[in-house]
């Protein structure tokens, strides 16, 4: 006896699943790539040509994270955080609570503003560029200063402990220097990247590229200065 049609419902559950099993997919694809960012970046930065909605959904989770974290590390090194215990005494959950929260506040600033540049930058050079899909390229781009923190932070609490965030004592002169150069040098890496993905996800001509990156001297100053008015 052959079986009768399936019904409506069932057939709009299993679109339904088959979708979601797709979306996953691409969620477990793109987890794949972000390291690729480090050791091929190109191949990373082609696929962010892809415009499909379901792949450019796929990638906000990579995304969300390395922006939380690239904002806490900046976060550590803003001149603001080494005065953050000058006036209050807060223990070591705290503080990590509080530079999570800021992070977050902190990488969002820089992922819409430094996104914002880069759309700008990409449609001076006639691009037709999206704003959401520049400020993804930001956030790939920003993976090195990100992982700055593997560095960073086991130098702040092993060696500086909360004199990192006081004036004075342990972190003062060549300590904190070296921390805060590392987290430079992370964040040329990241520069260095971001030119790349202007070059291969818009196809965008040097002095395009060039001309994109140019404000990030005086962007970098800006956020620097953002978190003394948190």
């Amino acid at each position: 006896m052959s079986e009768g049609p399936s019904k409506p419902g069932a057939i709009a559950d299993a679109k339904a699943l088959g979708a979601s099993d797709d979306a996953q997919a691409r969620v477990r694809a793109w987890w794949r790539l972000v390291p690729r960012v480090l050791t091929r970046p190109r191949e990373v930065f082609v696929a962010l040509r892809e415009d499909d909605e379901t792949d450019v959904d796929a990638r906000s989770e990579p995304i969300l994270a390395i922006v939380i974290v690239a904002g806490m590390a900046a976060m550590l090194l803003t001149p603001a955080w080494g005065r953050l215990l000058d006036e209050e005494s807060l223990d070591w959950i705290v503080l990590a609570v509080v530079t999570f929260i800021g992070g977050l506040l902190y990488g969002a600033f820089g992922y819409f503003l430094l996104g914002f540049v880069v759309w700008l930058g990409a449609r001076g050079g006639g691009v037709d560029a999206r704003a959401r899909e520049a400020r993804q390229v930001v956030a790939f781009a920003a993976l090195p200063f990100a992982l700055s923190v593997v560095i960073t932070v086991p130098a702040i609490v092993l060696v500086f402990g909360t004199d990192w965030f006081r004036s004075g004592g342990a972190d003062d002169g060549g300590g904190r220097v070296i921390v805060v150069s590392i987290g430079l040098a992370c964040a040329l890496w990241s520069l260095g990247l971001l030119a790349i993905g202007l070059r291969t996800t818009f196809e965008l001509p040097w002095r395009g590229v060039v001309g994109a990156l140019a404000l990030a001297p005086v962007l970098v100053g800006a956020i620097a200065v953002l978190p003394t008015v948190l």
